[in-house]
């Protein structure tokens, strides 16, 4: 994973550089609660118009996975955070 750079002075976003050399804009502002570390949204661009996923806070991996019930899970170290709804018959 690429090294991260600070966000820019009047920025909340900080760069890196994510799989096949892509660069990101990591939104450490508004975290996603996970079970062992936040989860941060990642986008495309600076303007934050299109995500491209989501950086795990626990061990700085980019390889995530969200489910259709808004599960996100980290496939490096098991982070997880809880979906967004929950429906008794999806058991």
């Amino acid at each position: 994973m690429g090294s991260p750079s600070e966000p820019e002075p009047g920025s909340s976003l900080a760069t890196r550089s994510a799989p096949d050399d892509v660069t990101v804009y990591v939104d450490r502002t508004a975290p996603d609660r996970g079970t062992h570390g936040p989860f941060f949204v990642a986008y495309c661009s600076p303007d934050c118009d299109r995500r491209w996923g989501y950086l795990c806070g626990n061990c700085d991996a980019f390889d995530t996975a969200m489910d259709t019930m808004g599960r996100i899970e980290c496939n490096a170290c098991g982070n997880l955070r809880k979906p967004d709804r929950w429906d008794a018959a999806h058991e």
